[in-house]
């Protein structure tokens, strides 16, 4: 039997409401890439590009071309998330894309100088307001993981299986 790829908009139960996810995961996706367009985003993110060491190349396309293709690419997977409401094949592209879009914005607060300071004190990790706005990240690449697994081939057997309580 050829096991096919899932998509949570024709599944049912527990597997179904994970839809939810989908639709604002594409909200994020749009508002974030449009937010690319403004002058203001293009030159808050510049710190960020330049310390990472996954997309620190992006300099090469000035200031305004890295904010732009990074919005272009945010809408690309905003597009595939919605795609995959209908396909899914596109429903675990467009997650997966999402994954590798949050886990290089996690590895911001690692690699940029001075968004966490790291103590043996009383405060063992304190960020600044770009780590605070960084650290959001790790709930959206959580819910772009799940996304992901529910799309894979066996994860809707694993949910009716396990059903929660």
């Amino acid at each position: 039997m050829k096991e096919a790829f899932n998509v949570a908009e024709t599944g049912s139960g527990p597997y179904k409401v994970l839809a939810l996810l989908r639709w604002v995961m594409v909200v994020i996706f749009v508002s974030f890439g449009m937010q690319k367009f403004t002058p203001q985003s293009a030159q808050g993110i510049a710190e960020f590009i330049i310390n990472s060491p996954f997309i620190s190349w992006l300099s090469v396309l000035g200031l305004r071309g890295e904010a732009y293709f990074l919005g272009v690419t945010e809408f690309v997977i905003a597009a595939l998330l919605v795609a995959g409401a209908f396909n899914p094949m596109l429903s675990a592209v467009g997650s997966f894309f999402g994954i590798v879009t949050f886990a290089i914005t996690w590895s911001f607060f690692f690699t940029t100088p001075g968004v966490v300071t790291w103590s043996l004190s009383s405060d063992p990790m304190a960020w600044n307001l770009a780590g605070e706005f960084l650290f959001k990240d790790i709930v959206l690449l959580c819910v772009c993981i799940v996304l992901f697994l529910a799309s894979l081939p066996r994860a809707r057997m694993w949910l009716s299986s396990n059903p929660s309580p």
